[in-house]
């Protein structure tokens, strides 16, 4: 029984699709004027120096960052100097007020007594002026003398009673009246403190302190040799 054999059945259609599409592909290149050799020593120049143009940017564009950074950096620098130097003066000017204000207040008021103090002795001096025995009469200068010694007696109660509150008067310094009044409340003797004195006694007693441990020194020494 012969049999009919068709030709196509002998044709690798995968080979055929292959070739059409490398055929295909060479067209399209040869129509769109594509080169595939390998680039020039111009071409490969001119790429060389399109890469160093953008190097060159990228580094213009990196230390533009840089110094917008190194500005960032001094502006939070200073923002925190402004924050922290505002907050320690704020503090201290707040302090320095108050501590003036009393001090102003005191000063106010020492000034007032002080005032009234000059007033009493202003008046004291003008009555011991007024005093004049060469006007006393036979009568009644035993009157006039229990009046004047009345006067001199008030006139002094008002300067011990300025002496007090006013060191000036006996010609100290502010300071000096405080310092007296520590040493007179002092229970030791001489208005010294208890380590004022234990410092004391430690300098009068150290050198038989020396001399008796030398002598022990000694002793145990000849102790030990025996």
């Amino acid at each position: 029984m012969a049999s009919a054999f068709d030709d196509s059945e002998f044709v690798d259609r995968d080979v055929q699709t292959a070739q059409a599409v490398r055929h295909v592909s060479s067209a399209a290149v040869a129509g769109t004027g594509l080169v595939t050799r390998p680039p020039t020593r111009a071409e490969l120049e001119a790429r060389a120096t399109e890469a160093q143009k953008r190097l060159a940017e990228l580094k213009r564009a990196q230390e533009e960052v840089e110094r917008e950074r190194a500005r960032l950096e001094e502006a939070r620098r200073r923002r925190a100097e402004f924050e922290t130097g505002r907050a320690e003066m704020l503090q201290a000017l707040t302090r320095g007020v108050g501590l003036l204000e009393e001090a102003t207040f005191r000063a106010r008021r020492d000034a007032e007594q002080m005032g009234r103090t000059l007033a009493e002795f202003q008046d004291a001096l003008t009555k011991l002026q007024a005093i004049n025995e060469n006007q006393w009469t036979q009568e009644g200068w035993e009157q006039e003398l229990t009046r004047a010694l009345t006067t001199i007696e008030n006139a002094r109660m008002e300067w011990n009673s300025a002496r007090l509150k006013w060191p000036l008067l006996d010609g100290k310094a502010p300071g000096d009246g405080q310092a007296s009044a520590s040493a007179a409340t002092s229970p030791w003797p001489g208005g010294q403190s208890l380590g004022e004195l234990a410092k004391l006694g430690l300098a009068l007693t150290w050198p038989v302190a020396t001399v008796l441990l030398v002598g022990v020194i000694a002793l145990v020494i000849v102790l030990l040799r025996g």
